[in-house]
């Protein structure tokens, strides 16, 4: 992705938060059929490989488990928080109009080839893993165990695990650092205003820069 040196992120721990804050990312491949996207929910394994690896599943009816098995490039994009800058923000915007609107934003892209899966064992330990996840704000988690095994050993054989070893990590936090300090204030006030939750995200991540 596009990347001026001021918006780079290369901490690894921080590309891991991103990672881990993003729940649903963008897997994409470019194989034989061409460029695919899907939108699945994934998990890492920070300690596996330098930069960790991934790990989800798709449908068996969904053709990109084959551009994986196929060897092709994968690229998973991790969205965060993203708000408008309304030029309205900036006090230079007072000083001499010289201004424009632009966009604020965090976002992750990890890099590598992943290894196709379908042993039973293994998809049924990847889904809980997926499920106690995003189950774990509940009052009452639901757990693959509640449902009848026959049912989820139909369903696992109705999908393809993947495990994907991250070769590449790419960060980027675009904060308006490029802009002085009385507007990154005024930035930062501006969208801490907003009712708007994502805005108030972006916010505090201002804060915190």
């Amino acid at each position: 992705m596009y990347n001026p040196s001021a918006f780079v992120v290369d901490d690894l721990p921080q590309l891991h938060q991103q990672i881990l804050a993003t729940r649903l990312a963008i897997l994409v491949t470019d194989g034989e059929q061409g460029l695919q996207a899907s939108h699945i929910p994934l998990l890492l394994d920070a300690e596996q490989g330098p930069n960790g690896t991934l790990y989800g599943h798709l449908a068996k009816a969904n053709p990109q488990w084959q551009e994986l098995q196929n060897g092709a490039d994968v690229m998973v994009i991790f969205a965060g928080a993203d708000a408008y800058v309304s030029p309205g923000f900036y006090p230079s915007k007072a000083e001499h109009g010289k201004v424009v609107p632009t966009w604020n934003y965090v976002a992750v892209h990890a890099y590598g080839q992943a290894e196709v899966f379908s042993d039973a064992h293994r998809l049924r330990n990847l889904v809980s893993a997926l499920t106690d996840r995003h189950e774990a704000t509940r009052a009452k988690p639901w757990k693959v165990d509640d449902a009848p095994a026959d049912y989820i050993d139909g369903m696992l054989k109705a999908i393809v695990g993947f495990a994907l070893p991250i070769q590449r990590l790419e960060g980027k936090r675009k904060l308006s650092q490029n802009r002085n300090a009385a507007d990154i204030a005024g930035v930062r006030e501006g969208l801490a205003a907003s009712a708007d939750a994502q805005d108030q995200a972006l916010a505090h991540l201002m804060v915190k820069e």
